[in-house]
């Protein structure tokens, strides 16, 4: 038995998750102990949202400031909480640039910081060693999806961006599929909201057909797999299109030429069966829009598993480096070969 506090920081600024895992000897069995979200105030959404444009001296100071921010919160995570010693921390951090095919990745949250200020042994940065292999550097979560999940022909993921894993031909194949969150979250603040609840403000809005075919036409979606994105294709390829149109038709249009991507992602890895998690199973208009385009049967679980399923499968990544396996995989992200990911810091 092994006891992992997982952390997980998304694209879309929601919050911090934490997640407290028991895992077996075995790795497939699995017990939530404890689980937060620690919403960002507005100072630090603020620095994580404009650090992809700071320099990389100030990024240096970011990532040890953001990696005092996650001890102080893994401290008090662990203060009021009744858990049993924790073993390892597990750290995705926050995403600040992701360009593969440039070789670039860089996630803050300073592992050495967490590990000095908490006295656990932390791994972290699980990207930039398969981007050095010439992988995608993601998505790694499908390593968990094939151990915890194997029970579904797909797991898909509604984040900051949407992403689909599954099995095919005894070989996990996983991609993202489009940016999903990191959009609707930035035209519901347009209109005052922090985010779409339940994709009301989408259903209210009209269709702009036009822009919804200029959608679909993005050259990206015709790429096969290994793919991956970030924010850099909200800002190149997103973004300029979305500009001209008030925030509920973007909302409305966005949420179809999204949902029409996800269901025919579904229905091209003939699943019959798919786990959704993530914050977008609870926008019901973009799930009736997957539904559109595909037979696939959603099935959303508990809301433990769709808030923090991030969170606890990187809490296993963790565990499967410190153990020194394999816990990302060259048919999902396109590296050479298979690999044991994670930089380790000991306190």
């Amino acid at each position: 038995m092994s006891v992992v506090l997982g952390l997980m920081s998304g694209t879309s600024l929601d919050g911090l998750d934490l997640c407290c895992v028991r895992f077996s000897s075995n790795l497939k069995d699995f017990q939530i102990l404890e689980s937060k979200t620690v919403p960002y105030t507005d100072k630090w959404k603020s620095k994580l949202e404009n650090a992809f444009y700071i320099s990389a001296d100030e990024i240096d100071i970011l990532d040890k400031a953001f990696g005092v921010f996650l001890a102080e919160q893994i401290s008090a995570f662990i203060n009021t909480s009744s858990l049993p010693p924790i073993d390892l921390i597990a750290s995705h951090g926050h995403t600040i640039f992701h360009n593969p095919s440039q070789g670039i990745t860089e996630q803050i949250g300073c592992g050495e910081e967490i590990a000095k200020q908490t006295g656990i042994k932390v791994i972290y940065d699980f990207r930039s060693q398969d981007v050095s292999l010439g992988g995608q550097g993601a998505p790694l979560v499908p390593m968990g999806d094939a151990i915890l999940f194997h029970s579904y022909d797909a797991c898909l993921n509604l984040g900051g961006f949407a992403n689909v894993s599954f099995a095919l031909q005894k070989n996990r194949i996983a991609y993202d599929i489009g940016a999903c969150n990191i959009i609707l979250n930035h035209f519901a603040q347009q209109l005052g909201y922090d985010y779409d609840d339940r994709g009301q403000l989408a259903h209210k809005g009209l269709c702009d057909e036009s822009l919804l075919q200029k959608l679909n036409d993005i050259d990206y979606y015709s790429l096969n797999p290994p793919k991956s994105l970030a924010r850099e294709f909200t800002e190149t390829h997103l973004l300029p299109l979305l500009s001209s149109d008030d925030a509920e038709t973007v909302l409305h249009t966005y949420t179809k030429h999204i949902g029409l991507q996800i269901g025919m992602s579904l229905t091209s890895c003939k699943a019959k069966n798919c786990l959704v998690t993530g914050g977008g199973s609870h926008n019901h208009f973009l799930i009736d829009q997957i539904k559109q385009h595909t037979s696939c049967r959603l099935e959303i679980p508990d809301q433990t598993i769709i808030d923090y399923k991030e969170a606890l499968i990187f809490a296993l990544l963790g565990l499967l480096r410190n153990e020194n396996k394999i816990n990302v995989l060259s048919s999902v992200t396109g590296a050479s070969r298979d690999h044991s990911a994670g930089r380790m810091a000991n306190p």
